[in-house]
């Protein structure tokens, strides 16, 4: 170990300070912007300007140190509210057994219901996903050992161990406090970062989510910009059926293309849902590859539509807006940010909801770079 490994040794052993950085999504709710990430408290940020106001612990529903994840789902209505909307979330206290709290909250801001549950195991869960009855989590199997991130020798992402040989456990928690029956099932071990959508339909839940075979483990030092893409498996489209009745669960993969970032129309959550769009696509089909396009798959006729920002633009995460009294689902823009690698800046592309593969609707150029982000969301308030 050479006199630099030392001092980073010895600056980092037992430092049990965790530095909340806000950076994973963004949402506007009870009159509040928050800056969320899930391993802590959100940041509120001033709308006009941005600029950082201070941790916000949502009129108390959060103490010091309670995380809120940062993934929320809106419930557009919500039938414990009589029909309103509701902001639904979670924190994860992982353990030997874990603790899952949800969180639902009003348009106003206001709490309506906080209900803890204990699931057995670690849990590492970055998103979920709800119906009008149910929160939705998978529980991936990994290890986690938390000790040379103690001893200053690796970070925390660097402890975490996939599993492959045990399988995954998706946990349902009824959104109704009065109701303590988790369901479990157990499925095929693989990865999940994001879900697209769920939603009941007879006995069954159905599931759609981005799916990992495996995660590869994160080693120090290593370089993100000599990445192997054909060394990694891809993320693909999978849709898992729950039996509610006799416990058991059926899989089919939806898209083989290299995918991620799905989103859809907002007024679909946990319901039927007819329209996905992949915000992040490989422009080729068939290998691991960087996201260059944004594909919209109807899951009822199979039809896909892509558009391609290929050679130099990269996508993210797309943002689909609702037009005003739309009779159709995919009836809106889709909004997405683009680098253009051979322009070293930004865009943000306007696409029509309804006509993916046609031309943009607008292409509004930035001057500079954006860094590359998570997640967003759409506010249709106005600031300035």
């Amino acid at each position: 170990m050479g006199r630099k490994s030392l001092e980073d040794f010895f600056s980092n052993i037992f430092d049990f300070k965790l530095k909340n950085i806000a950076n994973t999504g963004v949402i506007y709710w009870g009159g509040k912007l928050l800056a969320l990430w899930e391993a802590a408290e959100p940041h509120r940020l001033e709308p006009q300007t941005l600029e950082t106001i201070g941790i916000d612990y949502l009129d108390g529903a959060l103490s010091p140190g309670d995380a809120f994840a940062a993934h929320p789902w809106v419930d557009p209505s919500c039938e414990f509210d009589n029909g309103a909307p509701c902001l639904v979330n979670f924190r994860v206290d992982p353990g030997l057994s874990s603790k899952i709290t949800l969180f639902e909250f009003a348009p106003d801001g206001q709490l309506l219901r906080r209900h803890a549950h204990s699931v057995p195991g670690f849990s590492f869960i970055h998103d979920f996903i709800i119906t009008p009855h149910y929160a939705i989590f998978f529980q991936n199997p990994v290890n986690f050992n938390p000790l040379p991130s103690l001893f200053g020798m690796r970070g925390a992402g660097e402890c975490v161990e996939f599993q492959p040989h045990k399988s995954t456990n998706v946990i349902l928690i009824p959104r109704d406090p009065n109701n303590k029956e988790i369901k479990t099932f157990s499925v095929e071990s693989g990865f999940v970062f994001h879900h697209a959508n769920a939603f009941e339909q007879d006995n069954q839940i159905l599931v759609d989510s981005i799916t990992y075979q495996t995660l590869p483990q994160v080693q120090p030092n290593s370089n993100y910009k000599e990445v192997d893409f054909d060394s990694l498996d891809p993320g693909q489209l999978w849709r898992f059926k729950l039996n509610l009745d006799d416990g058991t669960v059926e899989r089919e993969m939806l898209e083989s293309r290299c995918c991620e970032f799905p989103t859809h129309n907002p007024n679909q959550v946990g319901r039927k849902y007819r329209y996905l769009y992949i915000g992040a696509a490989a422009n080729e089909n068939g290998r691991n590859a960087p996201l260059q396009a944004i594909l919209k798959l109807d899951l009822e006729t199979e039809e896909r539509e892509l558009h391609s920002f290929a050679p130099s633009g990269y996508t993210s995460e797309p943002i689909f807006v609702p037009k005003p009294d739309a009779e159709s689902e995919d009836a809106g823009w889709v909004l997405t940010l683009v680098y253009d690698g051979s322009k070293h800046r930004s865009t943000l592309a306007i696409l029509d909801g309804e006509d993916l593969a046609g031309k943009a609707i607008a292409l509004l150029h930035l001057k500079h770079h954006v860094p590359y982000g998570l997640h967003g969301s759409w506010c249709d308030e106005v600031f300035i």
